[in-house]
Order: structure tokens, then sequence, then C-alpha cells
């Protein structure tokens, strides 16, 4: 039992020392890690004490000769006092507090001293930084601007000996030309006397002058040459050949007012005369956009014309063929309205009917209103015949709609004149149907005609009559006329089939008796029947007097219907 509770004593100090040796540790990581910090930031803080601003700003000492450098150096050298003897120091002063809180194992407040101490050495060096800055353009701006210079001075070499290859193409320019390149040639005599007297804070100005003046001059030798052959050369030659072109055109009847020609003409001639008037003061901004602008628009009148030509000749020919037209439907309205009193007198149109031929009339009333109107724009100058062309193309497509609705007008005339000529010559067939029907009926004296075939040529005369009375009738009904044509014709034929057929029935029957009669002193029920079928003739039963004949025949003769019927053919051939 003593044994257990040593061992258990030792393993608990054991394990105490562990912990006490861990903490220990723990603690000696974290100090040397603030450690490292804050010697990191002491390094830090040297750099700004041993940083280039000093000696740069010793530089200047040598290039002070006016008072504005003077000010300037007097401005740098208080702001570089005040960061060596106040704020340098002052970091001095956070980084021993820091290192005072680290030997007290006050973590807490060593980092936050820390993070001060980076937050001032950041705003110390970006100081310091930007001192330097504005120290060095003074202190190399000798450098700095020979080397810019020299930039200058080449470019300003290229122009110079562009300008003087082409110099002839400058024309009364030139000089103004020469005269600015020896203006820039003056600012690089400024420039070294500047440089020489040290004024290094006027030299920016001066070659932002020079930079200014390059840029100009390069614009001037790019574009002039080119200003001055458009305006003096190629568009005064346009507007000539557009001028002669415009008149000869107007001479000949072309419509040319709505382009404007002479006003425009005018305001390039005096845009022209702008342009070489600033030209002479080398002033010659958006000169050639300008310029060609203008000769574009002057292109363009060429084709303009042309355009005009060839569609002057569309629009004549379209103007005859419409003139054609429209003259030929305004007769065919003025006719119809001649006789529309009549037609109403002849024919009983429909209130829709009149109606669409005064629908016309008034759409080509407007027709010719508005052709007229065309004619005046094309004689008074004002509209292309482009425009033109596009308004006959308007008045062919209306006259063409109202042709349309014309002529389905004079359809329905026509159709009421053609069924009044068939109603009149369907009357004459039926008269002759009839005719014939009664003269059928005189080639073979019947014994008697049945009363419902004088029934059915009553009704056929009858609805003959109504033909004439419709058509006697002021203003016609075409729509009642044909039904009377019809009714009148389809009686009519019905009575001339049931005539034919009526003669031939009988004719078949008193031959079928007569051909019997050789049967009947044998035949004592063939006598009968023919007796009886003789009693059926006589009374205009003709069809039952054959029917029974044939029957009663057949029995005696069989076939005698064929034969007698090849005995009728041969007897009417």
């Amino acid at each position: 039992m003593d044994n257990i509770i040593i061992i258990i004593g030792i393993i608990c100090a054991a394990a105490i020392i562990s912990i006490i040796v861990v903490i220990h540790l723990i603690r000696k990581n974290k100090n040397n890690k603030y450690k490292k910090i804050i010697d990191d930031l002491d390094y830090q803080k040297n750099e700004l004490d041993t940083s280039p601003v000093g000696p740069e700003l010793a530089k200047l000492q040598n290039y002070i000769n006016n008072e504005k450098l003077e000010v300037m150096y007097n401005n740098w050298k208080d702001r570089l006092d005040d960061i060596k003897d106040v704020k340098i120091p002052k970091i001095t002063d956070m980084l021993i507090e820091a290192e005072y809180l680290l030997s007290k194992k006050d973590y807490k407040s060593t980092m936050y001293k820390i993070a001060k101490l980076e937050m001032e050495i950041y705003k110390v060096r970006t100081t310091s930084e930007f001192l330097l800055d504005e120290i060095k353009e003074v202190t190399n701006s000798e450098e700095r601007n020979r080397g810019s210079i020299t930039k200058q001075k080449a470019e300003y070499r290229n122009l110079y000996l562009k300008f003087k290859e082409t110099e002839s193409e400058y024309g009364e320019f030139s000089e103004k030309v020469e005269n600015e390149f020896q203006t820039i040639a003056k600012r690089f005599e400024d420039f070294e006397t500047l440089m020489e007297n040290k004024e290094f804070t006027e030299v920016p100005k001066l070659l932002k002058i020079i930079t200014d003046l390059l840029n100009h001059i390069g614009v001037v030798v790019d574009e002039l040459p080119s200003i001055v052959l458009i305006a003096e050369n190629i568009l005064p030659k346009k507007i000539k050949e557009i001028s002669n072109i415009y008149n000869k055109m107007k001479e000949e009847g072309y419509p040319l007012d709505y382009l404007n020609i002479e006003y425009n003409i005018k305001e390039a001639e005096s845009k022209i005369s702008d342009i070489l008037e600033r030209a002479k003061v080398l002033n010659i901004e958006d000169s050639l956009f300008d310029l060609k602008v203008l000769t574009e628009y002057f292109e363009k009148l060429f084709t303009d014309f042309e355009k005009e030509k060839v569609i002057k000749v569309d629009y004549e020919d379209a103007n005859v063929t419409l003139k054609n037209k429209l003259n030929k439907t305004n007769k065919l309205v003025e006719e119809i309205f001649k006789q529309l009193d009549y037609l109403k007198k002849m024919y009983n149109l429909s209130e829709e009917d009149i109606q669409n031929f005064y629908e016309v009339k008034k759409e080509v009333d407007e027709l010719n209103n508005d052709y007229n109107t065309l004619l005046s724009h094309t004689s008074n100058g004002q509209f292309a015949y482009s425009k033109l062309t596009d308004s006959i193309d308007e008045l062919f497509s209306r006259l063409s709609k109202t042709d349309s609705k014309l002529e389905n007008s004079l359809n329905v005339l026509g159709n009421m004149h053609d069924d009044e000529m068939r109603a009149r010559q369907q009357l004459t067939e039926v008269k002759e149907l009839l005719k014939e029907a009664k003269n059928k009926l005189r080639t073979y004296n019947l014994p008697v005609i049945p009363n419902r075939y004088y029934t059915e040529l009553r009704e056929a005369k009858e609805a003959m009559s109504e033909i004439v009375k419709e058509l006697e009738k002021k203003p016609i009904t075409i729509d009642t006329l044909n039904t009377r044509v019809d009714t009148a014709r389809d009686l009519a034929i019905k009575l001339s089939g049931k005539t034919k057929e009526m003669m031939h029935m009988a004719k078949f029957a008193e031959m079928a008796i007569v051909y019997g009669n050789r049967y009947r002193s044998k035949e004592k029920e063939l006598d009968r029947n023919l007796t009886y079928a003789e009693s059926l003739f006589y009374k205009g039963e003709y069809k039952k007097s054959l029917e029974l004949t044939i029957n009663s025949l057949n029995k005696i003769e069989p076939g005698i219907y064929e034969k007698l019927l090849e005995l009728s053919e041969r007897k009417a051939n």
C-alpha cells in the first residue's frame, strides 16, 4: 500500500514538473517572437534615420540661385528636421516602452504597443518617401529634362525634314509653317538658358509648351498639304463641274430644287474660304474633316444626278402608261353614268350595285385630282423624280384596285344582259318546242288526245307567257326572269318528250293490233284481248293498249315485241 502511494506521488510530481516546463517553453517562445518583432521595428526605425533624404537635400544647396528654389529648400528642410528631431525620437521612445512591457511579460500591452509602432513607422516612411520624391524632382531634373528635350529635338528634326521634303505642297502657307518651326527652335534655346541658370522649376512648363507646339506642328505637317490640295484644287473643280451639270439639267427640266445646290455651293465656298483664312495662322482644327465632308457631299451629287437621269426615263414611261389607263377608265365611268338611269330602268339593280358605281366614280375623281397634283409637282421642279416615281407607283396601285371594282360592277351588268339575251333565246326555243309538238300531233291522226296532255300544254304556254311578261317589265328582275325561263324550258322539254312518247306508243299499239288480227279467227282469248286493246286505244290509253297487245301476242308468237320494233324502225326509215 505504501509503495502504491509513493508511485502515485512520483507520477504527480513528474506531471507537475512537465506542466511547468511546457508553460516555461510557451512563454519563452512568445517572448522570443515579440522580441523579434521589436527588433525588426527597431531596424526599420534605423532605416528611416539613415534615409537618403538628407544627402539628397544637401545636393540641392548647389542649385539654389533664386528665391523660389530657396523657399522650397527651407520647406523641405523643416519637414526633414521634423522627421529626424520629432517623429523618429518618438518611435525610439515607443520601442523602449515595448521592450519594457515585454520584460514584464505583459503580452497584451506589448501587442498593442507593437501595433501603434507599426502604424507610426508606416506614416513616417510614407512622409519620408514623398519628401524624397519632391526633392528628386529638382535634383534629378537636369538629367530627366535633358532626356526629354533630346526626344523633342529628335521629333522636331523628323517633322522639319518631312516639311522640307514636301514644302511645295504647302503653297502660300509654307512661310507660316517655317516660322512655326523657328518658334519651336527658339524654345529649345530658352531651355538651355533655364538649365544654365539652374531655373529647374520653370523647365517643366517650358517642356509642356514645346510638347504642345510639336503636337500642333505635327498635325499641320500631316494635314495642311491635303487641306491645300482639297481646298484650292479638288473642291473648286468639283464645284465648277457640279454647277455646270446642275445648270444643264435645270435647262432640260429636271426637278433639282430639292437638292438646294445653289445654297449649298455658297455655303461650301464660304466654308473653304474660312478654312484657308484660318490656315494662314495655322489654325487647321477640324479643317481636313470638314473638307472631306464637303468632298463626299459633292461626290454624292454626281450619283444623285445620274440617278435622276435614269429615274426620269422610267417616270416618263410610267406617266404615259398611267395617263392612258386613267383616260380609259374615265371614259368608261363617264359612259356608265350616261346610261345609269337607263340601266336602272332596264334592270332591277340593287342598292349595293348602284353604290359600287358611285364609289368607283369617287375613287376615279380622287385619282384624277391626285394625278393633276402630281403633274403640277413635276412641272414646278420641287420634287425629285425618285419621289415622283414613288407617287406614280402609288397611283398605279390605286387605279388597279379601282379598275378591279369597276370590272366586278360591269360583270354584274354583263351577267344581267347575258341573262336577258339567254331568256329571249330560250323563249324562242320554248316556242319552237311547242310548235314542234303540235306539228307532230298533226302528222298522225290520233283518235283522242288525253286531257292530261292538254293540261301540260297549257302549263307550258302559261310559263312561256310569264317569260314574256318579265321581259316586258321595266326594270327587269333578273332572278325572277331566270326562274321563269327555267320553269318554261323544263315544261316545254317535258311536253316535247311526252308528245314523242305518245306518238310512238300510238303508232306501235296500232301496228301491234293490226298484226294480231291475223290470229283472231283462231285464238278466242287473243280476239278478246285485241278487242279490249282497241277500246283502250280509242280512249287514248295507248301505252296500256300496247302492253296488252304485246303480252297477248307473245303467248302465240314469242319475241313478237322485238319483231314489231324492227318492223316499226324499217317503216320509219
